[in-house]
């Protein structure tokens, strides 16, 4: 892919990125310039999780409210034809008025596709701990390193990475209901 047409699809790529890009150096098989990382999107109807406590939908009810804040990392050529793409999802989480305790679990996932086809997806766990007098924590997931295949005629630019959290179905259905946040 010409250098000109790997800037152009860099710039288009930027609303869908919060922070990862070209960020690598230069690889130990002589390469000049960082490798095309894969577009990386927060998807729109898992970027939001709303959890009630089961007796409706009110503000009262709310037990954990939380929003994929951005997604950063790096790429660079690992071995003979695989790209090595680390990413990190930041995440805000708030407890709600209905919340038993300081502690909350949610799950969020990370896959790869291509041409449409989910290739991997992995769900990661979180643990949120609320200081005493603190509803609003501001988290990052541990760096997750993902591997994928690519040749002189597929760079990773071919890949898509997508974010989500790990949401019920009642959980998928407020956000389409609703919209993004």
């Amino acid at each position: 892919m010409p250098r000109s047409a790997r800037s152009s699809a860099a710039r288009r790529a930027v609303p869908l990125l919060v922070g990862l890009g070209v960020l690598a150096g230069c690889s130990s098989s002589g390469e000049k310039f960082a490798p095309a990382c894969p577009h990386v999107a927060i998807l729109a109807d898992a970027g939001d999780l709303t959890r009630f406590n089961g007796r409706g939908q009110d503000v009262t009810d709310m037990v954990l409210d939380g929003r994929i804040t951005g997604v950063g990392g790096d790429c660079e050529r690992g071995d003979a034809g695989i790209l090595v793409t680390n990413i990190a999802v930041a995440l805000e989480i708030t407890r709600g008025p209905a919340a038993q305790g300081s502690t909350a679990d949610f799950g969020y996932f990370i896959a790869v596709s291509r041409n449409g086809t989910i290739l991997d997806k992995k769900v990661y766990s979180e643990h949120a701990e609320f200081p005493s007098n603190v509803n609003r924590l501001k988290l990052t997931g541990d760096k997750v390193e993902l591997r994928m295949p690519i040749t002189p005629t597929m760079s990773g630019a071919a890949y898509n990475v997508l974010v989500g959290f790990q949401l019920t179905p009642d959980e998928l259905a407020l956000n389409r209901k609703r919209g993004p946040r």
